[in-house]
């Protein structure tokens, strides 16, 4: 979350050293934090100034900290409140859970997850508002749903999607592989006139030239071996409504020629027919090609891309709007968490860290991939590296990291995957713990006798 402007937290806890404790923690992480012992505080506090987030306590002298989160919650629904509970009182945090808490943590808090969790509960918050003043701008009658993501990029493509849309013009989309061109042209035609209409998809790439023309014309019966009765077309099946032709740079010059004429005329001729047959259809094409490319090389007919290319649509690559990736990332997260009935919390931030850093060839459908594979394979509450493609973590080639066994003692073994742990983490020391199958307390006592050693050497 951007740090333009301060970010402000209230920490509610009665035991005023360990509130003590996270104020200034907080504090250091650049946010701005002010503390409060008791719910009845917390409560006015909330009335009288307004907070980005609230990390509160469970149990509490006077009100306990669901009355309080009640309370907060009917006057501010917006407010993300993190719930901190004991082990023994998971039970409690569920109700929280049900009563509006965005999570809860268990004490003693791990620093690290708290975090997290802080800064996945601000993300969530500012896309929400980002999302509502998106909204505002583009009018409440405008149906961007699917659409995920608040850079720029991402911005401007949804306010030349609401201009264009209410027209008929016809639309070519462009862009490469994954960028999801498919769904802008179902956001075309959600947001227009013949949104009532139907919405025919044709892969042009998929079918043989012979297919492709029966497919988007249809045929009469007997015109081919197998064609035992009359069928309707794509085009008619899109009739007073929108069709999409995905990778129409694909298309043989013959069946380019048939398609000028279906736009042209707004007619069709089934094949083995010899009477035409009248339609009503917006026509929205797609294509990974650079199509004035083809058009100059004669692949493609000119007089066909400029009937395409009214108005054009480029969709950025993935690479290019970097920080769309962690919330694409928690979306998805969020969707296969569920369908593989898991409780995925977030990502470790070597993990978030490898996401950043990847190229993204296959754009946002390789970063949906990619989340499904690693729920899939998870067995803890957050994904890590180890649940990411080999290639994209670098397990290909690991030669130069290789540990080196000749002439090596057990404990220089165990201190040398230690501290290979704890920078493949990151610094992380909840990750490099868990990875390695030990408790944290254990971790922090190994650290601080190679630390100790490392003094008693240096001497």
């Amino acid at each position: 979350m951007p740090r333009e402007a301060k970010v402000k937290l209230l920490v509610v806890d009665d035991d005023k050293n360990h509130c003590n404790v996270l104020v200034t923690l907080i504090a250091d992480w650049g946010y701005l934090a002010e503390g409060v012992h008791d719910g009845e505080s917390a409560v006015t506090l909330c009335r009288e100034r307004p907070f980005d987030l609230i990390l509160m306590d469970v149990r509490m002298s006077g009100i306990s900290g669901i009355e309080a989160l009640k309370e907060i919650k009917a006057y501010n629904p917006s407010i993300p409140i993190l719930i901190m509970t004991a082990y023994s009182d998971i039970e409690t945090a569920v109700i929280a859970i049900k009563a509006g808490a965005y999570d809860y943590l268990t004490k003693p808090l791990d620093f690290d997850e708290l975090k997290l969790t802080l800064e996945r509960a601000l993300d969530h918050t500012m896309l929400r508002e980002e999302n509502k003043m998106l909204k505002d701008t583009l009018g409440n009658s405008f149906d961007a749903r699917g659409v995920i993501g608040r850079s720029r990029a991402m911005v401007q493509l949804l306010e030349i999607l609401s201009t264009v849309a209410p027209s008929e013009a016809t639309v070519l989309i462009t862009g490469e592989s994954g960028t999801g061109k498919e769904l802008a042209a179902k956001i075309l035609h959600a947001n227009s006139g013949r949104s009532r209409g139907p919405f025919v998809a044709v892969n042009c790439a998929a079918l043989s030239e012979t297919l492709l023309e029966s497919e988007l014309f249809g045929h009469e019966k007997g015109a081919f071996t197998g064609a035992e009765k009359q069928r309707d077309g794509k085009f008619l099946a899109a009739n007073r409504g929108t069709i999409f032709l995905d990778e129409i740079g694909e298309m043989s010059p013959s069946m380019q020629a048939k398609l000028l004429r279906a736009i042209q005329e707004r007619e069709i001729q089934r094949v083995g027919g010899d009477r035409t047959v009248n339609v009503d259809v917006r026509i929205v094409a797609a294509t990974n090609r650079d199509l004035q490319r083809e058009v100059e090389v004669g692949t493609f007919r000119q007089d066909l891309f400029y009937r395409l290319n009214v108005v054009t649509l480029n969709l950025p690559p993935l690479r290019e709007r970097g920080e769309d990736i962690p919330i694409l990332a928690a979306h998805f997260l969020k969707h296969y968490s569920g369908r593989n009935g898991k409780l995925v919390k977030g990502f470790t931030p070597g993990a978030m860290d490898r996401l950043l850093k990847h190229n993204w060839p296959g754009n946002v459908r390789e970063l949906e991939n990619t989340i499904e594979r690693a729920v899939v394979l998870l067995v803890g509450e957050y994904v890590s590296e180890r649940e990411l493609p080999p290639a994209m973590v670098g397990q290909n080639d690991n030669s130069s990291r290789k540990i080196t066994l000749s002439g090596m003692t057990l404990d220089e073994l165990e201190n040398a995957a230690v501290r290979e742990m704890i920078e493949n983490t990151g610094g992380n020391k909840s990750e490099a713990a868990r990875r390695l199958g030990i408790t944290r307390k254990t971790l922090q006592s190994k650290l601080q006798k190679m630390n100790s050693e490392g003094r008693s050497q240096a001497r």
